[in-house]
């Protein structure tokens, strides 16, 4: 639960490439995440362990662009770092920024390789597009969408959101493919990418399945970029063609279309096969090309795969293109903004209604709807009690433009946290996570605290004024909630303290001062005196008693009681 790096586990990381001599074998691209700044107060701090043991830390301490030229091609590969500077300890480090300086270095990049002749520009990095904070005015889409020649945004960091999104892909409005990948450390999963005769390719796989199928032409209808690739060539084309790997040899590879018969492919170079077709014969809509292919060891593998010639399209699901279409800092605003009105509007609305109806000598308000009346009616008994409400309502507003916390944000470096942002080492990190965190807090404490002292003052309240004393059942449903809510604000207070240490422990209005406050509105909320809820009985009490008062005269407990 706590946010350092281990450099044991850099060190195993190097030496695992060293070992492999990967370097020799391939080109090996690495670019930071977000654990991989944790703690780091600058790039060129020694907790910057990116720098000193990956492959390209030391010449690319951030974004860099590598370019390589195959089949009279230039492929370039533009590296994308959004980390913070500095990097954080969690929660805090959760969505990127691309600073203005960051941005028009990575400008610099895309204009060299645009310059340098390339035909197809592969972005990469750790955040998805919808998780990168911008500091100018143009976002990371817009600058990607810039270059014709940009095919596609390929990412990490969701990690298919808890098994909840696997497949989380989608076409950018902005014409490029989006393509996140879930994580190695857990699920195991890489990607297989290909460009045939400028249309891109890929497959998502899991360790150690095989053999591993990729159909290149023709290509997946889904992932189809009709503003980037020259799909036409589908349709012109002569052979399907398709990518085999396996441990062992291959020993076939079968193709059929639609429900024909299988055949055999002919196999050309490396892990090339392929097979003749007639493409007119698929002129129109979506059509499925399965391919079988099995190896010498005897495991097989039956792939589908649909495609269309004539532009027929397929529809990505909603939760990807949610996930990696939308502003998810906006979303932790609107979250944190909604859930704060709703926390408070509603009494204050109360409250000044209750002060009308009082200086208009009107009696109990009417609602029709019996759930709601008791709950309208248990909420405007606690807007009554200044001693609950201002504090309660006055928390919730502090959120907004107060410091949460003051602690070591980074280890050796004081900050302080806002919910618009965190100042630390002289730097201001823009708030975005952060609203996700207040989003949090409103609705384990602040909200559900609201309903239960709206709960407690209601039986306090009818306790007073019908002399009705509330059964064990009663007492039960009256402080439990109460002691679950206040445990897990403990709880979260105590991850707080393992993430940034025991000073913003103790300075910590959002957490650890949030359960003091919790206990003295609980304490007020049992304890309050007769005197606390006059005025809420002259609007709610007794109807025979208050209709037969004298106009003007404003009833007390105790008449009311009588």
């Amino acid at each position: 639960m706590g946010s350092r790096q281990y450099v044991q586990e850099w060190e195993l990381y190097k030496d695992v490439l060293q070992a492999c001599r990967v370097t020799e074998k391939t080109v090996w691209l690495d670019i930071r995440g977000n654990h991989d700044n944790f703690n780091v107060p600058s790039l060129t701090s020694k907790q910057n362990y990116y720098r000193n043991y990956s492959i390209q830390g030391q010449a690319h301490p951030k974004s860099y662009m590598y370019q390589i030229k195959k089949g009279g091609e230039t492929y370039s590969f533009i590296g994308m770092d959004a980390c913070l500077e500095p990097g954080p300890r969690r929660p805090f480090n959760f969505v990127g920024v691309l600073s203005q300086e960051e941005m028009d270095h990575v400008k610099k990049l895309s204009d060299e390789a645009k310059r340098k002749g390339s035909n197809h520009t592969i972005w990469f990095g750790h955040y998805p597009t919808s998780c990168i904070l911008t500091t100018g005015s143009d976002g990371v889409r817009a600058l990607i969408s810039k270059y014709p020649e940009s095919i596609v945004y390929v990412c990490g960091h969701y990690h298919t959101l808890g098994g909840m999104v696997p497949s989380m892909y989608t076409l950018q409005q902005a014409g490029f493919l989006e393509l996140e990948l879930g994580d190695w450390k857990d699920n195991r999963m890489y990607r297989l990418l290909a460009v045939d005769h400028g249309m891109f390719s890929f497959v998502d796989l899991k360790h150690r399945e095989w053999p591993i199928v990729l159909v290149t032409n023709p290509k997946h209808a889904l992932f189809a970029i009709p503003t980037r690739e020259p799909l036409h060539m589908i349709s012109h084309s002569t052979h399907i063609r398709i990518l085999g790997f396996s441990l062992s040899p291959i020993e076939s590879v079968q193709v059929k279309v639609d429900d024909s018969i299988w055949q055999n492919c002919t196999h050309i170079l490396g892990p090339l096969y392929v097979h003749p077709w007639n493409p007119n014969l698929y002129a129109r809509g979506i059509h499925e090309i399965h391919v079988l292919i099995k190896d010498e060891a005897g495991r097989e593998k039956l792939t589908t795969q649909p495609f269309s010639l004539d532009g027929s399209r397929m529809s990505f699901r909603l939760l990807p293109r949610l996930a990696l279409m939308s502003n998810i800092s906006l979303v932790f605003q609107c979250l944190f903004g909604t859930m704060l009105t709703l926390c408070v509007l509603p009494l204050c609305i109360l409250k000044y209604l209750h002060r009308l109806v009082r200086a208009r000598k009107h009696y109990r308000p009417r609602v029709s709807i019996c759930f709601f009346q008791n709950w309208i009616r248990k909420l405007w008994i606690l807007s009554t009690v200044d001693r609950v409400f201002y504090p309660l309502v006055l928390y919730a507003l502090y959120l907004t433009v107060g410091p949460w916390s003051i602690g070591e944000v980074i280890e050796g470096h004081t900050g302080i946290i806002f919910a618009w942002g965190t100042i630390v080492n002289g730097a201001y990190l823009p708030g975005s996570f952060t609203y996700a965190y207040g989003f949090l807090q409103m609705c384990t404490f602040q909200l559900p605290m609201t309903l239960i002292l709206a709960q407690c003052v209601d039986m306090r309240y009818r306790s007073h004024l019908m002399g009705k004393c509330c059964s064990l059942l009663d007492r039960l449903c009256q402080h439990l909630p109460f002691v679950v809510v206040l445990f897990l604000q403990m709880a979260f207070a105590y991850f707080f303290w393992l993430a940034y240490g025991t000073m913003a422990f103790l300075l910590g209005p959002l957490r650890t001062w949030s359960v003091l406050l919790g206990i003295f509105l609980w304490h007020q909320a049992t304890t309050l005196p007769e005197k606390s809820m006059q005025d809420a009985a002259a609007v709610w009490g007794d109807k025979h008693i208050t209709a037969s008062l004298p106009e003007g005269e404003v009833p007390t407990l105790s008449t009311t009681v009588t």
